[in-house]
């Protein structure tokens, strides 16, 4: 593993953030409490996490800071400039992908229980580099599904409730694109 992280503190925001982010999906008219308590709980966890790498490698978290900015931009322009589209195959495929990202995730950590990790998810190899390219360029399309679901919830009227649905959606996503653009760059380093 690239970077030793503090488990106390980021287990316990992480617990939490994921209960805030589970009640906000399948109760959306509770965002507006989930979403701060999320976004409490995933600033401990970033914080711990970020304060580790940056021990580690100097000046990186601003680096991943301002990478996530720059994506976030551009791909808030290409959705708005309709270079990127949102249509039915395309959000198709990110949730394909999504899954199987899920699925693979959750395969390793089963395997790397009795030992057996997948070495180039934390790896500072090509395979392992290629694969963070991936996974933040996932989380970056996965930016295009969240605009469009705010520009179809202000088309279509939703209720007040969804602003903050929607809002929960978008922070996860940042706070997921910044957590990988922080590893890619930290394999950088390695390498």
């Amino acid at each position: 593993e690239l970077v030793q992280i503090p488990t106390g503190w980021v287990l316990s925001g992480f617990v939490v953030a994921l209960i805030a982010v589970l009640v906000g999906t399948f109760k959306p008219h509770l965002a507006k409490f989930a979403a701060p308590v999320y976004s409490l709980a995933q600033g401990v966890v970033l914080g711990a996490i970020s304060r580790a790498y940056s021990e580690q490698y100097d000046g990186i978290v601003t680096q991943a800071i301002g990478a996530t900015l720059g994506v976030f931009v551009v791909m808030l322009l290409l959705y708005r400039s309709r270079i990127v589209r949102v249509t039915d195959k395309f959000r198709r495929i990110i949730m394909g992908a999504l899954l199987g990202l899920m699925a693979f995730y959750l395969v390793s950590f089963v395997l790397g229980m009795f030992g057996s990790m997948p070495s180039f998810i934390n790896d500072a190899s090509p395979m392992g580099i290629l694969f963070s390219v991936f996974v933040a360029g996932l989380a970056a399309f996965t930016l295009a599904l969240d605009f469009d679901m705010i520009e179809q919830g202000v088309a279509n009227k939703l209720p007040a409730h969804m602003e903050w649905y929607c809002a929960l959606g978008l922070t996860v996503t940042l706070v997921w694109l910044y957590l990988e653009i922080l590893r890619l760059l930290a394999k950088l380093r390695e390498n």
